[in-house]
């Protein structure tokens, strides 16, 4: 927890002079976003044995022939952090919210589809839908969202462009909505298979979060425009509790797991990640903290559009005697990162992926940086 939310917490009550009232709301966040953490902690254990009990439980593929293997894992325990986040979003309007103010309407909107998303990621889990049908149920969660969305439908063309377009702003109507559904459709997927591993689910949501966090709090320190004030401490309360919430799972799903998140978490995970890039008005950079799951979805394509054939189980194989994984000829990033580096550890893989996440973080805020004044 510490680890995760100090450069956000200095940035935000030291670094940079925020108003007040912004502060507060941060704190109350914040504050509450805490309480879900321990809430969490306490359910899953709870949860984990109503969900042995109905038979929703699996096998760790990835630890087939040793002992570990034969253990069953309770699954689908993202339904407990989703219930737990709404609560947490909802609770925290009385604190920050008017009537009258002009985002609620927006941020219910945006908690419809995050609960959307819960319900058709749980159902998922218990029907298991086949994958057609499953880019599908995006689509459909996002709904709430574009239907009430306000905000501008227009990008800025980046200056060394703007001379061949005409404009420096480019109005695009029904086709930025268009936009916001394929992004929201390619978030929630994305982290779906960039999976298969003790918590590399989790894990990389959690540092994306902290690097939109972090994000968010350094353009409303570096900006005067209040209208994108606004926009980014909205994501900073929608992404906060999410964090929070996140963190408690992953002490159980980290290695070796004790639960298993389901689609349940990767669905809502993506969904939650989609909603804070697209209210906070910082899509573009969004798609950056993703570049992983962009490159793993990339190598991907061959076997997700059946140009080449796709096993069910896209894992390595697992050596019983070395205790090691294995590539596979299988194109995703956790094979790859094996056929690279070499055999190694399901934990130590994880913490490569995981770190690989990071500084893919760290090059979007370089890359941010660097083109500052010159892309826009």
């Amino acid at each position: 927890m510490a680890l995760f939310l100090a450069p956000f917490s200095y940035l935000a009550f030291v670094h940079y002079p925020l108003a007040a009232d912004l502060r507060r709301s941060i704190l109350i966040c914040g504050a509450i976003s805490l309480g879900g953490f321990f809430v969490v902690l306490r359910l899953i254990p709870v949860a984990a044995r109503y969900l042995l009990r109905r038979g929703m439980f699996g096998k760790d593929i990835n630890k087939k022939g040793l002992p570990m293997g034969e253990i069953t894992v309770p699954e689908s325990l993202g339904i407990v952090v989703g219930i737990v986040y709404l609560v947490i979003a909802i609770l925290f309007q009385h604190f920050n919210f008017t009537a009258d103010s002009i985002w609620l309407v927006e941020y219910n909107a945006a908690l419809a589809s995050v609960c959307f998303m819960i319900l058709l990621g749980f159902i998922d889990d218990v029907l298991d839908i086949p994958w057609r049908v499953k880019l599908l149920l995006p689509t459909i969660a996002a709904l709430p969202l574009l239907m009430a969305y306000a905000g501008g439908t227009s990008i800025i063309i980046p200056k060394p462009l703007a001379s061949y377009v005409g404009v420096e702003v480019l109005e695009l109507g029904w086709m930025y909505k268009l936009f916001m559904l394929l992004l929201a459709v390619f978030c929630t997927n994305s982290i779906n298979i960039h999976a298969g591993l003790n918590g590399l689910e989790v894990g990389q949501t959690v540092v994306i979060s902290a690097a939109v966090l972090i994000h968010n709090v350094m353009r409303i320190g570096s900006s005067k425009d209040l209208e994108t004030q606004q926009a980014h401490a909205f994501s900073i309360y929608l992404v906060l509790p999410f964090l929070t919430t996140s963190l408690a799972l992953l002490g159980f799903n980290w290695y070796p797991s004790s639960v298993f998140v389901g689609d349940t978490y990767t669905y809502f995970a993506g969904m939650t990640l989609a909603v804070v890039g697209i209210l906070g008005h910082f899509s573009e950079t969004l798609l950056l903290f993703f570049l992983p799951q962009v490159l793993n979805f990339l190598c991907s394509v061959p076997q997700l559009f059946h140009f080449v054939p796709c096993p069910r189980h896209r894992l390595p194989r697992f050596d019983t005697q070395t205790g090691l994984l294995t590539g596979t000829k299988d194109g995703n990033l956790v094979n790859i990162f094996l056929r690279l580096f070499g055999k190694c550890s399901e934990k130590s893989l994880c913490i490569r992926l995981l770190i690989f996440q990071a500084v893919s973080c760290l090059f979007c805020f370089w890359l941010r940086y660097m083109l500052t004044g010159w892309y826009k």
